[in-house]
């Protein structure tokens, strides 16, 4: 299964971006997409997941300010953020679950700085 992100860069305060992810290679319906991140010094948390029928999870840092939507014929994932903080700059990751196993993208940076 191969997991390809796009859409990271560098964004002011305030600002927005949309993160997309593909997947493909995958004969089974995927279960769970999401989307991690990591910022410097810290563990990989969380951000936000969408489920096969639509059910989201958001980290409490985020609610309001970032949607993730899904086309499960295309296979793909998005993370619409607006209002960045700077605290929201981390390396972010999509993830995905099929089954019991669970893939990762190679990560795409995003930095929120004026």
């Amino acid at each position: 299964v191969q997991v390809v992100e796009s859409g990271g860069g560098l964004v002011q305060p305030g600002g927005s971006l949309r993160l997309s992810c593909a997947a493909s290679g995958s004969r089974d319906s995927i279960n769970a997409m999401g989307w991690y991140r990591q910022a410097p010094g810290k563990e990989r948390e969380l951000v936000a997941s969408i489920t096969e029928g639509g059910t989201t999870r958001y980290a409490d840092s985020v609610k309001g300010r970032f949607t993730i939507s899904r086309a499960n014929a295309d296979n793909t994932v998005s993370l619409q953020m607006n209002s960045l903080k700077p605290e929201d700059t981390a390396v972010y990751y999509c993830n995905l679950v099929i089954r019991v196993w669970s893939y990762w993208g190679q990560g795409t940076q995003v930095t929120v700085s004026s």
